[in-house]
């Protein structure tokens, strides 16, 4: 999975990039930058999943390539497959600076301490270790703030680096690293869609000299705000028309949170079933994360803080059900099972690899009363893409050794993505006054591909593996 892309002659531009992941892929992002010839940081240390993972078995977890070189971890955000390997990265020796920004800081040591129970170990001592060498390591920076020093620089002449914001989950960023002749480097992380609920928009990009650009939805364009909550309201009026439930898997940081805003407006601006709708919020990372959100309520955008100042909370409304125990929600699977009550349930993960999900689809999916609604991208290999794939057709899903027949409604909402849309990424790179060269990561072929010809079109010099 490592790559190395240039090897230039001292001095010579650009700097030498090693890509650790999330080259010719979509996720296990990581990608080592060299500052000065022996000195590099790594930006993301994440987790493959689906069939990235499977074509590299261990290797997906495990640090194989040299630290010798590495000085310093920035985290752009912290999503699993930016952030996943960071156990595996400390159990290989790096005790270097984490930076990421102050609410990164907040959501990382609850993801890597899920990342450890459902991949490594559940010793509490051992989790406990892993977390104080993680906050001791960690150095949260403000948004905008040029920084120096320990990893970075330590004499005048070296590289700064800043997060701007990305708007892709709270606290996400993309990273400009600066050489003292204005060289600059850019990694976008994940860029977010504008407009989207709780969350300010992407900050536009000054320059690049060598912009390093996801791509993740670079052959697509996604559903307007408008009408992806109008899809959602039919979806759920059908389905609580039919006696059953609407299963959402979503990722614990940004679409659950998203989703509970927008279905708060419609229960608040619609009669019918809306004020009687059960929300079920079954995850206990998003539960976590959800009360984060609503704690740090000075990085929402202003369209959510009127929201609070008018009486609504988005996060924490009547209809909403937190589930707290694992036998709370055996019980509701089973309930639902026989039932068919019509409700909505929300719950981890978001490409359906793992966590509770799992069971509530086991349960329902050979239901034809069941919906089920996928708002975020569903990488190849995943249970979700194959759910997404095939359960129009009737087809059936497997977890583990076990196959389960889809006659469940599939239904994709693709505005409700994270990730910018092929028109935002270009209006991303068009914002900037000066492009030197772009490379293109982080997509599957085809969506590379194709945003590679769009910003060619528009005269730009683009890359793609």
């Amino acid at each position: 999975m490592t790559t190395p892309v240039d090897a230039p002659q001292l001095g010579q531009r650009p700097p030498q990039v090693i890509h650790h992941g999330a080259f010719a892929g979509v996720t296990g992002s990581c990608h080592e930058l060299f500052l000065r010839p022996d000195d590099s940081v790594l930006i993301d240390c994440g987790m493959f999943q689906g069939a990235e993972a499977e074509a590299d078995g261990t290797a997906s977890r495990e640090i194989e390539f040299d630290l010798s070189h590495v000085r310093a971890l920035i985290v752009t955000h912290a999503h699993i497959d930016h952030v996943g390997r960071i156990p595996y990265l400390l159990m290989a020796g790096f005790r270097g600076p984490i930076y990421c920004t102050e609410a990164t800081a907040s959501l990382l040591p609850i993801v890597i301490e899920d990342a450890l129970k459902l991949g490594l170990t559940r010793d509490p001592e051992l989790i406990a270790g892993v977390l104080g060498a993680l906050r001791r390591m960690l150095r949260p920076v403000a948004y905008d703030a040029w920084v120096t020093g320990d990893g970075l620089a330590g004499s005048a002449g070296d590289v700064r680096m800043r997060f701007r914001q990305a708007g892709h989950i709270l606290g996400s960023a993309y990273v400009e690293f600066a050489w003292p002749d204005d060289y600059r480097v850019v990694f976008s992380g994940d860029i977010g869609c504008r407009n989207t609920p709780l969350l300010p928009d992407p900050e536009p990009l000054e320059y690049a000299d060598l912009l390093f650009l996801e791509s993740t939805y670079g052959d697509r364009l996604h559903e307007s705000r408008v009408d992806r909550a109008e899809r959602l309201r039919q979806v759920v009026e059908r389905c609580v028309s039919d006696g059953g439930a609407v299963l959402i898997p979503a990722f614990s940081i940004g679409r659950t949170q998203e989703l509970l805003y927008e279905i708060e407006q419609l229960i608040a601006t619609n009669d019918g079933i809306w004020p009687k709708i059960t929300v079920i919020l079954d995850s206990p990372m998003a539960s976590e994360f959800t009360a984060l959100y609503a704690e740090l309520t000075h990085l929402w955008d202003a369209e959510a803080l009127a929201r609070l100042s008018s009486g609504h909370n988005p996060l924490n409304f009547d209809r909403l059900h937190v589930v707290r125990t694992h036998d709370e929600h055996e019980h509701i699977v089973n309930f639902l099972r026989t039932s068919g009550e019509p409700c909505i349930v929300i719950a981890a993960s978001g490409m359906c690899t793992g966590g509770r999900m799992q069971n509530y689809l086991r349960a329902l999916l050979p239901d034809p009363r069941t919906d089920v609604v996928f708002v975020g991208y569903q990488a190849a290999g995943t249970p979700g893409r194959a759910i997404q794939q095939y359960g129009p057709t009737g087809g059936y899903v497997e977890f583990g050794d076990e196959r389960i027949h889809i006659n469940a409604q599939i239904h994709t909402l693709g505005g409700y993505s994270a990730h910018a849309d092929q028109a935002e990424l270009i209006d991303f790179v068009r914002s900037a006054s000066r492009i030197g060269e772009i490379r293109l990561i982080h997509g599957e072929l085809a969506a590379r591909t194709a945003l590679a010809q769009q910003l060619q079109a528009h005269g730009y010099r683009c890359l793609t593996p």
